[in-house]
């Protein structure tokens, strides 16, 4: 697994390593038994403090994810729903299709980011109130 920070998102960037893994794990790309990056080759590609990636492995932890063993790193130890291939892959190909449209129209990285945001919001406060009678 390799991390990457995005400085401008306004996500600190403990929390941006927590939700890289667990998106991993979604996709099946991390699973039970595979080890975390250790923390000082997080800190020398990434340029951050040490502190910071522990808290993240510390989070990872507490949510029952990771188990850290002393001397040897850290490893996965459960799992999160992943996806299923072929709708992972059918979903792929339609997100893909979407963004070359969306940057076609003007759109940068962050204005996609703040379109689905948006459009999950309101998905989730439809989804919400369709099932209140």
């Amino acid at each position: 697994m390799e991390f990457r920070l995005h400085l401008g998102s306004g996500v600190p960037p403990y929390l941006q390593l927590v939700q890289q893994v667990e998106h991993a794990l979604r996709l099946g790309t991390l699973a039970p038994g595979d080890q975390l990056p250790k923390v000082r080759d997080v800190v020398a590609k990434l340029a951050i403090n040490p502190n910071t990636v522990s808290k993240a492995y510390r989070e990872l932890e507490l949510k029952g994810l990771a188990v850290g063993r002393p001397g040897q790193g850290t490893f996965i130890e459960a799992t999160l729903d992943p996806v299923s291939l072929p709708e992972l892959t059918k979903l792929r190909r339609s997100l893909t299709s979407w963004m070359a449209t969306a940057e076609a129209a003007g759109l940068d990285d962050h204005a996609m980011t703040a379109l689905i945001t948006s459009v999950q919001h309101d998905f989730r406060e439809r989804r919400g109130s369709e099932g209140v009678a």
